[in-house]
């Protein structure tokens, strides 16, 4: 995977995990990397999505690497070059991106205005900015993607909506001894969980009071609006002054930010400043220069603005989101749909800081909708121990947390508030005038039940719409009741169920008796006709018999006296005409006798010659031996008819193109058998003519084109010089008319043969491939003299130019064998 990934197993290689708290004691990375990996597949990741990821975060890690180099330009400004581009390369390789892109995007940064661009190049400062920006939105966007691909994975399929419950797990403030930007808009998001919890608690109940009516002193608690108001404001708010800042053209430092901030929130009772215009802190030295303080309700807590304006400008250069848009990684080009030059937003994307802004208000429009319980945790001790209780800590995080307000305002109130009509509903049974129903208004109904019960009037109070329990034993009461009545009801439930079901058994049981005597009945009816019925038939079949029997024995009589009436008369018929031939059968039984052992024989014979037939392949010499002496000119007749079939069987199942082939081994055979030494190695070979693929080499495209016949054989040769004695590669080609021979490497014809004038082919008797080719004197190609070649395939080109010679010019080729 390291190799796919090109990553090294030495994490210290890589800028972005080179800190110390890349590796922590006690943690097994690989068991860890393993379960993440288990863990998608449970959720439902593919192979190749699963690959995807790990690609993306191997190419975050190879970004960290990256180092630029400053450059001039001719023009004086200056510009940043890649030191080592095979970072580059191999992050290219993982996603997709043509490198030259990549590598402009960061160097160059360009500018749209309306219809105008303007490309400005980036200083080494800007092109690291441009890295880190890249590689943290390519972080969090993934971080985005999985979020998204696991809840898609893991949503109920039904389309029935149904009540889902959800836990908001927050860790709380965040009080460091460097507090930057990350703090300070964690502690903003608590202080508006804070402002929920108060108007949902507090607040919400207070007025709850008032307007359902009740009697209510009104209880004084810390409400942390002013200090939402103080963050969020979106003319004088601290994140309002952040974004302007960001916006600002010009130069834009933190140090200007804070002073912006002086300046607005200097006033402001929450907002503290050693630069601030307000003189008390003027002489505070626990503050800072570079550094704002907020009381919080959870305390003050010093922020450092150092870094302020760079976290909340985190903003990715146009041309890097265009460039991971050309990627062909299909997981890298959807996380940056604003990268499509169909889609170009002019519009400054927005900063960090207005991001989280917006997702911390939709967080809190969502908890309003709901019904939320809050489940306070107190932290014992500072130092995560077990058994140590630290009593001014607990202490101070219960006033903060505004328990004691909340504990105060629940002492005054009512521990229990609901409808009129879902209280009615659900204690009606706990008096017998609102029992089974109530017809007439909820409230009266409730009065009448409290007032059946002998509830104290202390304890309960009417609301406009709802009924106010003061203590909690008065419910406990209530249920207590309701759990009583309630098993009293369903006694009676179970009572009337159980004489139904009684009833109902009992008539089933007494149809079910009606029903099986009227079947008993019929059985035994059925069972006296039946034996009736049976005792007729025997008396019937008894009768029968005795008439059968009785007609059998005279019908056997009768043909007893047939029979031997006809016995009588054949024997004396027989007599007669044994007297009669006995003289013609004595005279010709010898030869009868003769003719029927001679015919049982050969029917013997043909029989199993039948059974020890040989195979149809015309090479078997095998014949069952001969079983008679004078069958012997027929056996022979039979294997020779036998024979004869079966190669015409042979014949028969070959093709044009299989006779053709075995023509030539023929005529091979008639030429060198017995004569060359070669031969007997070539009879095995098929002989395929085509041994250079000539149509579909393009180096012999020129060759192909130059000749306009069908080529018999194409081979390459080698053709010797009879002056020095050389070899040299040639291709020898023979056509219906022509003999060629062509350059090897060029393809260009260096000799072209017509067949009439080759006289002659000689060869020695050897195993060699030399043969020499004699042309006719007089002729034009016979100024060369004749040609001398060795071939691999000596025989089969021989036989082909014989073949071909002898269809072209009717006379057969000489072909000389001598070793003279």
């Amino acid at each position: 995977m390291l190799q796919k990934l090109k990553l090294e197993r030495d994490f210290s290689r890589y800028n972005y995990l080179s800190l110390d708290s890349a590796k922590v004691n006690g943690v097994d990375d690989a068991a860890n990397f393993r379960t993440v990996r288990n863990a998608m597949q449970i959720v439902g990741f593919m192979d190749h999505e699963t690959q995807s990821v790990f690609e993306v975060v191997a190419a975050v890690l190879k970004l960290g690497n990256i180092e630029f180099k400053p450059e001039s330009r001719v023009n004086g400004l200056d510009e940043s070059k890649i030191k080592d581009k095979n970072e580059l390369k191999e992050i290219c390789e993982l996603t997709g991106i043509d490198q030259s892109v990549l590598e402009r995007a960061f160097s160059f940064r360009t500018v749209e205005a309306k219809q105008e661009k303007v490309s400005t190049t980036l200083n080494v400062a800007q092109a690291y900015y441009a890295r880190d920006a890249l590689a943290k939105n390519l972080y969090s966007r993934l971080f985005s993607w999985l979020v998204t691909r696991i809840n898609e994975s893991i949503k109920a399929q039904t389309k029935v909506r149904k009540k889902v419950m959800g836990v908001l797990d927050i860790y709380g403030f965040e009080i460091f001894e460097d507090n930057s930007f990350e703090q300070f808009i964690i502690n903003y998001c608590n202080e508006k969980l804070q402002q929920i919890f108060i108007e949902l608690t507090l607040k919400e109940e207070q007025e709850e009071y008032i307007r359902e009516g009740i009697e209510w002193t009104h209880i004084e608690y810390f409400n942390n609006a002013i200090i939402c108001d103080l963050i969020e404001n979106n003319q004088n708010g601290i994140l309002a002054m952040l974004d302007e800042e960001c916006l600002r053209p010009g130069v834009v430092t933190d140090d200007t930010f804070l002073e912006k901030l002086n300046q607005v929130c200097a006033t402001h009772q929450h907002f503290e400043s050693r630069m601030s215009k307000c003189s008390r802190f003027l002489n505070d030295t626990s503050l800072p220069h570079s550094c704002f303080r907020i009381q919080h309700y959870a305390g003050k807590v010093m922020y450092q603005v150092e870094g302020f304006v760079d976290k909340n400008n985190d903003l990715l250069y146009r041309d890097l989101s265009q460039a991971m848009w050309k990627a062909s990684h299909p997981l890298i080009k959807s996380l940056f749909p604003e990268g499509n030059p169909a889609k170009i937003n002019l519009k400054r994307p927005p900063t960090a800081g207005s991001q989280f802004k917006s997702s911390v208000a939709t967080l809190m429009r969502n908890l309003q909708t709901k019904n939320p319980n809050y489940i306070r945790c107190i932290k014992p001790n500072d130092k995560k121990a077990a058994h140590v209780f630290n009593e001014a800590l607990v202490c101070h995080q219960a006033r903060y947390l505004g328990l004691l307000e909340n504990v105060r305002v629940r002492r005054a109130g009512y521990a229990f508030r609901q409808p009129y009509i879902p209280c009615l509903e659900r204690y009606k049974m706990l008096c017998k005038q609102t029992w089974p129903s109530w017809r007439g208004p909820a409230r009266a109904g409730v009065e009448v039940l409290f007032n059946d019960l002998e509830i104290p009037e202390e304890e309960y109070s009417f609301g406009r719409s709802k009924i106010f329990i003061r203590n909690p034993r008065t419910l406990f009461k209530l249920e207590d009741l309701r759990k009583r009545r309630l098993e009293d009801l369903a006694t009676l439930i179970q009572k009337i169920y159980r004489g139904w079901k009684c009833r109902t058994q009992f008539l089933l049981m007494k149809k079910s008796q009606i029903v099986i005597a009227a079947w008993i009945r019929r059985y035994a009816q059925q069972k006296r006709y039946q034996q009736t019925k049976s005792s007729a038939i025997v008396v019937q079949s008894y009768i029968r018999g005795w008439k059968a029997r009785k007609l059998l024995r005279e019908l056997k009589h009768q043909k007893r006296c047939r029979e031997a009436v006809t016995t009588i008369a054949a024997y004396w018929h027989g007599v007669q005409v044994r007297r009669e031939y006995r003289k013609f059968f004595r005279a010709n039984a010898g030869r009868k006798i003769y003719e029927f052992i001679l015919q049982k024989i050969m029917q013997k014979y043909f029989l199993e010659m039948k059974n020890k037939m040989p195979s149809l392949s015309p090479i078997d010499k095998n014949w069952p031996a001969r079983p008679y002496l004078f069958l012997d000119s027929t056996h022979k007749e039979l294997k020779r008819i036998f024979h004869l079939w079966r190669c015409k069987k042979y014949r028969d199942g070959f093709t044009d193109q299989k006779k053709a082939i075995y023509e030539e081994k023929l005529e091979a055979s008639e030429l060198f058998k017995d004569k060359k030494a070669l031969y007997p190695a070539s009879v095995g070979q098929p002989f395929q003519g085509a041994y250079l693929e000539i149509s579909k080499n393009p180096k012999y495209k020129k060759l192909k084109d130059a000749m306009e016949e069908k080529v018999i054989i194409a081979e390459v040769v080698n053709k010797i010089n009879r002056a020095n004695g050389k070899c040299t590669a040639r291709i020898f080609l023979l056509t219906k008319n022509h003999v060629l021979l062509a350059d090897q490497k060029s393809g260009h014809i260096k000799s072209e043969l017509p067949l009439e004038d080759v006289t002659k082919v000689s060869m020695s008797s050897q195993n060699d491939g030399f043969f020499a080719v004699h042309l006719k004197e007089g002729s034009g190609a016979a100024g060369k003299g004749d040609f001398l070649l060795r071939s691999d395939h000596l025989i089969e080109m021989a036989t082909k130019l014989y073949r071909a010679t002898l269809s072209q010019t009717n006379q057969k080729l000489d072909i000389e064998i001598s070793d003279e």
